[in-house]
């Protein structure tokens, strides 16, 4: 990524999750995927050689350095800290705001680091996405009333959820953009 870009692929989305973590402090292998599961989820399995690969593209970006920690008498791990040039990238994506910050996935790791974020572009995160929620309802609404007769009924009910959720996910983002804007 160049400087200003915002996070637009899942490779990049990682990146900033990692970014993110190792801006609190340094981490071994198996913390930073345990601390990324409870970000993306548990249903959304992030394995070691989707983490390491990255890895090694960030520390050879110079993002982030390697040291040896001793985790017993006998053995030791490899832990992986920030670079002055990783915090310079964190705050710089912290600083960028754009519409793959309020899609699904750049959504939920761009708030899992919402404390570092500045207030304005919190609440111009926060309001794409209750944009970008605003458009799936209305879409979903209009599937649902011109819903063709004999269609599948397990369809329009996953619709139907589809909506339910949308709309509930837009009433906490107006209580959210509420708040940040005290």
């Amino acid at each position: 990524m160049q400087e200003g870009e915002v996070v637009r692929s899942r490779s990049e989305s990682l990146e900033f999750a990692l970014l993110g973590l190792l801006s609190q402090n340094s981490l071994h292998g198996y913390e930073l995927r345990k601390r990324l599961t409870a970000i993306y989820g548990p249903f959304r399995a992030l394995s070691f050689s989707v983490l390491y690969p990255q890895l090694k593209r960030m520390m050879l970006a110079g993002l982030i350095e390697e040291s040896t920690e001793a985790a017993t008498p006998r053995r030791s791990r490899i832990v992986y800290g920030l670079t002055e040039k990783g915090r310079d990238r964190f705050e710089k994506l912290t600083d960028t705001v754009g519409p793959d910050t309020w899609e699904d996935e750049g959504f939920e790791v761009r708030f899992a680091f919402f404390s570092p974020t500045s207030t304005t572009n919190r609440v111009r995160i926060l309001e794409g996405r209750h944009r970008r929620l605003k458009e799936k309802a209305e879409i979903l609404r209009g599937e649902l009333e011109k819903s063709p007769i004999g269609i599948d009924k397990y369809l329009e009910e996953w619709r139907r959820h589809s909506l339910e959720s949308a709309e509930r996910e837009i009433v906490w983002l107006e209580d959210m953009i509420k708040t940040e804007r005290k």
